[in-house]
């Protein structure tokens, strides 16, 4: 590996710096990482320490196993000499809160640049990044982010909508994966550890009549694989990213959902032995570069459960994850609590955390339910900012804590909302102090 990609010594142990311009994806895959601009390469930023860490927390985490139990932990390293709190912490998501169209929101970078010490208290906050975007790895849209933002970000910080769906690999065999440009979706599913993904491109290349209006196009035939479907059982559909092609997708995936154990080319007569169909989120609608939002992958989930009833007089059952799902944000703590228990020392996690999102039926609903339920430890408080799919004049579904311009007066919201909480607390222990000194 040159010496442009990673910066020796690293500033923590273990973590490597790979510049975003030349990394690739085969390097990110041999260890820990921090993906850096190139005019950051000689010298950590403010925002390395932060990357890292949740870098190595992300990883700790993966080399647990279920049955682990808790632990005295070790001696934690030497903070950095700086403010750095352990008391909150940001999540945010990305299209319509940092990037839209592929292009920073105006804020966003100075939003950043505040959590990482920029500010007038001189404090820093840990964030991290959760979006239902899919179709790609967390190290691919790290490397996105890191480039479009130009600051240091690590793989560690980002939870996808389809991280989960990780944990089913093992469970299912063959599997139907739906969505995305190209054969990026078979990409990450495999790096899941999916051991026999198809796409609709296999079975189009297998019968070129399953969607009477798509062609393949010669790339996506040398992208294709050839099997013989008519002996091959598909056990699970997972729709990894938005459809590129919503009727021959839906095509495809309404005949393996009605066929006799995923077999295609057969029909069920009571259709219930088809496969079960998961979708790695369920929003309506999302923000882009258009003025208007545009449809996403819950508008998919809604045409097909429509016409899985026509078709066959009966309900689709089908599972999501991502934002509004609790498991996201169950995830998310359990990122955080071994960030502070690698940084602090303090096997918990940090009392506040503070979502900043733009659609109020996923961010802002998923960030209040899950606050609310019994699986949260600590307390998670949503901000709706209008720089995405929320628009000022409407009323949101789903009531924030918070509704701010843009995702920098979110930051400088929760910030501020800290400090005079803590003041409001010194304030009071000095009140009890000269109290007991008086009796």
């Amino acid at each position: 590996m040159s010496d442009q990609k990673v910066l020796s010594p690293p500033t923590r142990p273990g973590v490597r710096r790979l510049s975003s311009i030349s990394a690739s994806f085969e390097d990110m895959a041999l260890g820990p990482s921090v993906i850096v601009p190139p005019e950051h390469m000689g010298k950590p930023s403010d925002a390395h320490e932060t990357a890292a860490a949740l870098e190595m927390a992300k990883h700790r985490l993966a080399e647990k196993k279920p049955t682990d139990g808790e632990s005295t932990p070790p001696t934690p390293p030497t903070p950095p000499q700086t403010n750095f709190t352990d008391q909150y912490a940001f999540a945010f998501d990305i299209d319509g809160v940092l990037i839209r169209g592929g292009k920073p929101i105006p804020e966003a970078v100075e939003a950043i640049k505040v959590l990482n010490g920029q500010n007038e208290y001189g404090v820093k906050v840990p964030y991290i990044f959760v979006t239902n975007g899919g179709g790609k790895t967390e190290q691919e849209r790290c490397l996105d982010l890191s480039r479009q933002l130009e600051m240091e970000i690590s793989p560690g910080q980002f939870i996808c909508g389809h991280t989960p769906m990780r944990e089913m690999a093992q469970k299912y065999g063959t599997v139907l994966v739906v969505g995305g440009e190209g054969d990026k979706c078979r990409t990450v599913a495999e790096g899941y550890g999916f051991k026999d993904v198809v796409t609709p491109g296999d079975i189009i290349k297998d019968n070129r009549y399953t969607t009477p209006f798509r062609k393949l196009t010669d790339d996506e035939t040398n992208h294709s694989r050839a099997r013989n479907f008519g002996e091959t059982e598909i056990e699970a559909i997972f729709v990894f990213a938005d459809s590129r092609d919503w009727a021959g997708d839906q095509q495809i995936i309404l005949d393996v959902l009605m066929s006799k154990k995923g077999r295609l080319g057969t029909r069920s007569e009571t259709f219930d032995e088809g496969p079960p169909i998961f979708f790695s989120h369920n929003d309506i609608v999302w923000s882009t570069s258009h003025q208007l939002t545009r449809l996403g992958m819950g508008a998919l989930r809604t045409s097909l459960e429509a016409m899985y009833k026509a078709m066959t007089g009966k309900n689709l059952i089908s599972t999501a994850f991502g934002k509004p799902q609790i498991g996201t944000f169950q995830f998310a703590t359990r990122l955080l609590q071994q960030w502070r228990k690698d940084t602090h020392g303090i096997n918990a996690p940090p009392r506040t955390v503070y979502f900043v999102g733009d659609t109020p039926e996923s961010d802002i609903r998923g960030t209040n339910e899950f606050n609310a339920s019994e699986f949260s430890e600590n307390q998670w408080y949503s901000i709706l900012v209008r720089t995405g799919v929320f628009q000022e004049g409407t009323k949101p579904a789903f009531q924030p804590n918070a509704t701010v311009d843009n995702v920098l007066e979110a930051v400088k919201y929760g910030i501020q909302r800290e400090v005079d909480k803590n003041t409001r607390t010194r304030v009071q222990q000095l009140s009890q102090q000269a109290e007991a000194i008086a009796e």
